[in-house]
């Protein structure tokens, strides 16, 4: 039987009228194009080490099952660093991430409004045909470094969870993500010396071993232990403190630590 409104009339819903206004007023409301610079947008190749890995973040969608990098957008009072330091806090509650910005993403077909509008439909949104988020946005990437017993990841609202992915095991992207996390990882590679990349991935205090595990992971090789000890004693960036006892005494690791060099550029 076809429900009526509260005028008498045939709704052509099974839904009680007040059923319906209930849903209705459930529907989360949109940020607003007014508080975001339009078409920019920001995503994040957050890497983190556990000691054998090298991993990254990534959240998954709710009732989707689409994957993609942590992003946002910009506000229009916000500088665009603060925005990507803004949200790598909210994703992983931590302040002062070492970032490096290292593309633009502007391919004309890299923007989708299918998956965007399933994503927004699937959260519960209710939204228009013209809504800015269904439009082509450009995106800015960084790549971050964080420690990963550092970390409590955290889903946004749009997100059933976020989770640590090992680099040769993630999950199919959306978009261009893909090729972002291959590009970060090049730039990596190349920068591995010249950032100090150990310095965010480990604890302030290592061994010679964990930091030689650090550079296989990103490189993808293996090195040869004193080879690799060799080049990074002849650096002149590491500090030496006291041993590691662990078991046998004599076995035990120097614990090193990076020094404080003023004007490197990271």
């Amino acid at each position: 039987m076809r429900q009526k409104d509260q005028y008498g009339q045939n709704t052509g819903s099974k839904l009680p009228y007040e059923t319906s206004l209930l849903i209705k007023d459930k529907k989360k409301k949109l940020p607003a194009q007014e508080e975001f610079i339009p078409h920019l947008a920001f995503d994040s190749v957050i890497f983190g080490f556990n000691g054998k890995q090298l991993k990254i973040l990534v959240l998954e969608y709710h009732n989707t099952g689409l994957f993609a990098l942590p992003g946002g957008f910009v506000k229009r009072d916000e500088n665009l660093d603060d925005a990507v330091q803004r949200s790598l806090k909210e994703r992983t509650g931590l302040d002062n991430i070492y970032l490096e910005q290292f593309h633009t993403f502007g391919n004309n077909a890299r923007s989708n409004a299918t998956i965007m509008r399933r994503i927004l439909a699937e959260n519960d949104y209710d939204f228009p045909d013209t809504y800015w988020l269904l439009d082509r946005f450009i995106s800015v990437a960084y790549y971050a470094l964080i420690n990963y017993d550092e970390v409590a990841p955290r889903a946004d609202e749009l997100s059933d969870s976020i989770n640590w992915y090992a680099i040769n095991d993630l999950p199919t992207l959306i978009m261009d993500h893909s090729d972002m996390v291959k590009m970060a990882l090049e730039t990596l590679k190349r920068n591995i010396d010249k950032k100090l990349i150990g310095m965010n991935l480990l604890p302030p205090k290592f061994t010679m071993k964990q930091l030689k595990e650090v550079y296989e992971a990103i490189l993808g090789e293996k090195l040869r232990r004193t080879t690799f000890q060799r080049k990074m004693l002849s650096m002149d960036i590491l500090e030496r403190h006291e041993k590691l006892f662990q078991g046998t005494a004599h076995k035990a690791p120097y614990l090193y630590s990076f020094k404080k060099i003023k004007n490197v550029d990271r």
